[in-house]
């Protein structure tokens, strides 16, 4: 993904922006716009989307929310995660225009064209403003990047792999199936 400006940009300037697509992110100022997510990207989103749905509603957890919607984490940062999830204490941070604040979980999937951006850029300012925790899919390796930012911001926890499972005090008593996340 390529800046399409120098010029630095605000989360005003952001708003007043028609809306996509294309859709763009804002970070730290520069505004970044991405193409068309594949199929195997958006099967994925998809699968853990629902999987978290089903449990966050069955135990009132909260809600999770899928892209494009945009997550306000700065006056120069405005991100769209591919999958979010917002506790019921944080759900005053949704708006009609989006969230203003960080929120519980991110979820980001890799693309060939994004994945600087989600590795080096974007993990470090969800840490810096307060998500708890963000999952990296990495498609091509069916790998899961699971990142706790109490504990480490610059390496995951744990990297589940495509026949592994996983828990997270995100969601109590929801194992994680590799194999459901990737399931085409």
């Amino acid at each position: 993904m390529q800046p399409v400006t120098t010029e630095l940009f605000t989360a005003a300037d952001y708003r007043e922006m028609p809306p996509g697509p294309p859709y763009y992110q804002l970070v730290e100022g520069e505004l970044i716009m991405a193409p068309s997510p594949n199929s195997f990207h958006q099967e994925i989103a998809l699968n853990i989307a629902s999987l978290l749905k089903r449990h966050v509603t069955q135990h009132r957890l909260g809600k999770v929310w899928i892209a494009p919607l945009d997550v306000y984490l700065s006056d120069v940062t405005v991100l769209q995660p591919d999958v979010f999830f917002l506790s019921t204490g944080k759900l005053l941070l949704m708006r009609d225009d989006g969230v203003h604040g960080a929120p519980d979980l991110v979820v980001e999937i890799v693309s060939p064209s994004n994945g600087r951006l989600e590795m080096k850029r974007k993990r470090p300012l969800y840490a810096q403003h307060g998500v708890r925790e963000e999952w990296l899919i990495e498609p091509e390796l069916e790998q899961i990047h699971r990142y706790d930012f109490s504990v480490e911001v610059a390496k995951p926890v744990r990297v589940i792999d495509s026949h592994e499972t996983f828990e997270t005090p995100l969601f109590p008593g929801l194992v994680v199936s590799a194999a459901e996340v990737f399931q085409r």
